[in-house]
């Protein structure tokens, strides 16, 4: 297995040392350990407008808004994982990422099967778990493995000077690392010596007609 794991880390935040940077950084260090390249995208600030449900990207295979979207679509398409946090707003995510996801999954047309996803979810004491549920639910419609942790992904304080005493969420966030090292090397080698999963047909169903 030569090949170099790559990961994606999209971080939610506009705060660029925030709570999510912090956590992202517990992985890192795993990462680092691992040999697994990763690129740490912030995406908070940015200007990043919703989807407009135009349909061109089944057309031009690329989203007609062409913004950072359409270069984090060309990193999904090389990576092996990816890894995306957001702060909790009003019990949901940043709104800016999920402008960014739902653009992201919906208008790239390459198959997403079996690249490992991991959802991180910071709140200084409510809403990670709705929060990380919808966050899991890219993943989960797009073939995509969800790697976890010893407890859901979530990593509590208002700031990251309150973040750095969670050390429950520092530990979850290095298990949470290092099970997805070990999920994309056992996909990397399944491909090399084994069939993937067969593949059937996209059946759709429309209930109205």
């Amino acid at each position: 297995m030569n090949k170099k794991l790559k990961v994606l880390m999209l971080n939610g935040s506009p705060r660029e040392n925030g709570n999510i940077a912090f956590a992202f950084h517990e992985m890192e260090q795993i990462f680092d350990e691992n040999n697994v390249e990763y690129e740490n995208i912030l995406l908070g600030r940015n200007d990043i407008r919703g989807c407009i449900a135009c349909e061109t990207c089944r057309r031009i295979n690329k989203c007609v808004f062409n913004d950072i979207v359409n270069e984090l679509a060309e990193k999904f398409k090389a990576a092996d994982g990816l890894v995306i946090g957001s702060p909790v707003y009003y019990g949901s995510a940043n709104g800016t990422l999920m402008s960014a996801l739902q653009r992201l999954f919906y208008s790239t047309d390459f198959d997403k099967s079996l690249k490992v996803g991991a959802s991180i979810v910071s709140a200084r004491r409510s809403g990670c778990t709705a929060t990380f549920d919808e966050l899991n639910k890219f993943f989960t419609l797009s073939n995509m493995p969800v790697a976890s942790s010893q407890y859901w992904n979530n990593f509590y304080g208002q700031n990251p000077k309150n973040g750095k005493v969670d050390e429950e969420g520092r530990q979850v966030m290095r298990v949470l690392a290092a099970n997805m090292v070990f999920l994309m090397k056992s996909i990397l080698l399944g491909k090399e010596q084994s069939a993937l999963p067969k593949t059937e047909e996209r059946i759709w169903t429309n209930f109205t007609s």
